[in-house]
């Protein structure tokens, strides 16, 4: 099947929905030159420019973790709106603001942002017959990953030929932009879709529900575990490529292919494995980013850090739309945002526990850091496989039922 025709077969909420996030793809580009900007035009030093971007990667984990909660109890559809509201407005006003208060409204703007990105997760999860998710979280994806290819150069030429404060205020203005598109396009009547659920107070609590699905815990726990290992991607790799005699414009073509690989491929692969059992799919892709750290161990040569970045796009494609999925399927109605939260949380935690983690592990044994990564994402691999054994209230769903209807989320 063409891309089309894989697109033509997503729902047109998803498709909007999509649309929507590479518009806000696009001008999310802050987070990238954030470092620059705290020790160039704002004086930081570099210490406090980490504690500044530390707290807003808290804000942002924090935001995605307990997004689906909010969603769940008033609309997701709400929550997406006011958490683009809230973060475009912070944003907007970042560059005016006194250093002191960076420290409180970058964590504001960085929740929000976690609480769009969950609200959003919800909104496909619950517009979506269960078991036909897969190619709909994927063109999300897709999305989000050509927004990220247009997104850092198009920053780039907005802090060359203006300044670097114009990147938060053209970033806040089209945080601003894509809430008006998202309350344009998603209806606030007529659809279940965007209600939030109606409250039972007999109805089982979060942890009961996840505790009913063990495998839904194991997933989520080798999600944070590999987590921590994908991102050392951006935090102690291009430092020991660096170490090793490879430029910064070696790193780029890495993350270059990487991009370009999953832009290609996440969304064919997600429709021809989409009768596939997806824990398989997700441990397969799990033992994938393993592996291809583990390629780092006895060299750091060019093929080496090539044939690790492709085992480990090989590994995301395959893992990361199928875990969104997985989740969604096994999620009662009345807490479908809350288990997307969880596991949203869980697949960026990454960027708070990565960056000190892996340093720390490299400044102190360098030579343990990549066995280390491999064992993790392994491990976690193996225990997805494994609870493929566990019984839950809903049986793992990989082909869509005909004539199924969404459910009210």
């Amino acid at each position: 099947m063409s891309f089309l025709g894989v697109v033509r077969d997503v729902p047109r909420t998803v498709r909007l929905l999509a649309f929507g996030a590479f518009l806000n793809g696009v001008v999310s580009f802050t987070f990238i030159y954030l470092f620059v900007y705290l020790t160039g035009p704002r004086g930081l030093s570099v210490p406090q420019a980490g504690v500044v971007a530390g707290i807003g990667g808290v804000g942002l984990v924090a935001g995605n973790f307990t997004g689906g909660w909010f969603g769940d109890h008033y609309g997701h559809r709400r929550m997406l709106l006011t958490g683009a509201l809230v973060g475009g407005a912070a944003l907007a006003a970042l560059p005016v603001l006194p250093v002191a208060a960076m420290y409180g409204v970058l964590p504001i703007a960085q929740y929000a942002a976690g609480v769009v990105r969950a609200a959003n997760s919800a909104l496909v999860a619950v517009s979506v017959p269960e078991g036909g998710r897969r190619q709909s979280f994927a063109l999300v994806r897709a999305a989000g990953n050509a927004a990220f290819a247009v997104g850092p150069p198009l920053g780039a030429l907005i802090a060359a030929h203006f300044s670097y404060d114009w990147l938060f205020v053209a970033d806040g203005l089209g945080t601003l932009l894509f809430a008006g598109y998202a309350a344009a396009v998603l209806p606030a009547h007529g659809t279940a879709h965007t209600r939030p659920a109606r409250r039972d107070p007999g109805a089982p609590g979060l942890w009961r529900e996840l505790r009913a699905r063990p495998a839904v815990l194991v997933l989520l726990a080798a999600i944070l575990c590999v987590d921590l290992v994908y991102r050392q991607q951006y935090s102690t790799l291009p430092v020991f490529l660096a170490e090793h005699g490879h430029g910064t414009r070696f790193y780029g073509w890495l993350l270059a292919v990487n991009g370009g690989i999953i832009l290609l491929l996440e969304l064919p692969a997600a429709h021809v494995l989409r009768r596939r059992a997806p824990l398989s799919i997700v441990g397969t892709g799990l033992l994938l980013v393993g592996l291809g750290y583990a390629v780092l161990i006895p060299g750091a040569g060019a093929l080496f850090a090539v044939t690790m970045m492709a085992s480990l796009t090989a590994g995301e494609i395959l893992y990361k739309t199928t875990a969104t999925a997985y989740v969604a399927d096994q999620a009662p109605d009345r807490a479908q945002g809350r288990f997307q939260s969880l596991y949203a949380g869980a697949s960026i935690s990454g960027q708070v526990l990565a960056p000190p983690l892996g340093g720390a592990l490299y400044a102190h044994a360098p030579g343990l850091l990549w066995p280390a990564c491999a064992v993790l994402a392994c491990g976690a691999g193996a225990a997805v496989l494994a609870a493929r054994r566990l019984r839950g209230p809903v049986r793992e769903a990989a082909v869509p039922v005909p004539g199924r209807q969404p459910q009210p989320g």
